[in-house]
């Protein structure tokens, strides 16, 4: 099978493409074919050997989390999965090989699978696992996001806000979201109040929410919890994804999780969650791909299409 490899760590000029045999499948696992594969940041800083120290690496390494595609045999301890399924896949391991997304075939346990919303593509559902699961665990779990309440999402149009967004106004919160002017209309489709992040945009939340929004989440990092504080109540719950060990900020982590996952292609078959795609690659440039992810000038999830 084909599959983008890194052999040693590196940047994008370390990945190539090249032919590995079929992955084996035990009783619980599930091989499937993978027709969309979306990269993340994770991917870039495993790549970089940024977490050498604390995730064992066993080269070469076939990298990416997030799939979609189609099953093309399951084992006997997975009944609930057949060929010719469609599904989405979280298949982070504890340890880096040869198993990762950017390949034609992946053996995934079956515990993370679920299958894929109906209403999306396989290059849309794709982007949906690592970001929609942080995003879910964050708005639910994390910082228990009530209906009425006010909640301030700073990057609210990246991949992880903008999805914090939805799952947000789903449970009946009024979202202000921080975003460059080029995603102001973006957001109105979702439903959420945009604001120009940077100097004053404390005040300009306050000129919507004279009082204070009840809730904040910080998906963008780089200092930005200062100027949620000017824009929070007294008492305001406040997470981030970026901004870990902060006083007062509760941590998010995303984690594997049936439940939520199932909740997510919930949201998405009802038209509650949508996944914006903002660039597609073949498998033979996951290079540039992850090029054009580093450089962060892409509006929305970066995908390779399998074919």
């Amino acid at each position: 099978m084909r599959a983008a490899v890194y052999r040693s760590y590196g940047g994008p000029e370390v990945l190539e493409l090249a032919d590995l045999p079929e992955p084996k499948t035990h009783v619980d696992s599930v091989l499937v074919r993978v027709r969309a594969a979306a990269l993340n940041p994770a991917d870039l800083a495993l790549q970089n050997g940024a977490l050498d120290n604390a995730v064992e690496t066993y080269f070469p390494v076939v990298p990416g989390w997030d799939i979609a595609g189609v099953v093309e045999r399951a084992g006997l301890a997975a009944p609930q999965f057949a060929p010719g399924d469609e599904v989405i896949g979280f298949i982070r391991g504890d340890v880096q090989r040869a198993h990762g997304g950017l390949a034609e075939l992946v053996s995934a346990d079956v515990r993370t699978l679920v299958r894929k919303p109906r209403t999306m593509s396989f290059t849309e559902a794709a982007g949906l696992p690592l970001a929609g699961l942080t995003a879910y665990q964050a708005v639910v779990h994390s910082l228990d996001v009530q209906p009425g309440e006010a909640l301030l999402v700073h990057g609210a149009a990246g991949g992880v806000g903008s999805l914090a967004v939805q799952v947000a106004r789903s449970r009946g919160a009024h979202v202000i979201g921080t975003a460059s002017p080029r995603d102001h209309d973006y957001l109105r489709e979702l439903g959420a109040t945009p604001v120009a992040y940077g100097e004053g945009t404390a005040g300009r939340v306050r000129g919507i929410i004279p009082g204070g929004v009840d809730v904040v989440l910080d998906t963008a990092g780089g200092g930005v919890l200062a100027t949620a504080m000017g824009a929070a109540r007294d008492g305001a719950r406040v997470a981030s994804i970026a901004e870990i060990g902060v006083t007062g900020v509760i941590p998010v982590f995303c984690r594997l999780n049936q439940s939520d996952f199932t909740a997510l292609v919930e949201l998405a078959d009802t038209g509650r969650l949508s996944v914006r795609v903002g660039a597609t690659y073949p498998l033979e440039r996951a290079a540039d791909a992850q090029r054009a992810l580093a450089a962060r000038g892409t509006s929305g999830k970066v995908v390779i299409e399998i074919v």
